[in-house]
């Protein structure tokens, strides 16, 4: 699946909550529809980014989980 990237973001080894407040200020700065993609690798990320999308208005486009990252392309609502 090809995703169009409007901000991405690499947040290898910071630890929880970091990952999602740095996610949160990226969006914020960010227009809607446009596309931000995360690399975390930080266990927690996967429930935290989950919970916060469906407490808000954005949208996770896709999800990858590999061995040692989580990949999240993520929609601004």
């Amino acid at each position: 699946m090809e995703i169009n990237v409007d901000v991405e973001l690499d947040l290898s080894g910071l630890q929880c909550p970091m990952p999602l407040l740095k996610a949160k200020l990226a969006l914020n700065e960010m227009q809607p529809t446009q596309i931000l993609k995360v690399i975390a690798t930080d266990p927690g990320s996967e429930k935290d980014f989950h919970l916060f999308v469906n407490q808000s208005n954005h949208q996770i486009l896709n999800f990858q989980k590999e061995k040692h990252a989580y990949f999240y392309w993520i929609r601004k609502g």
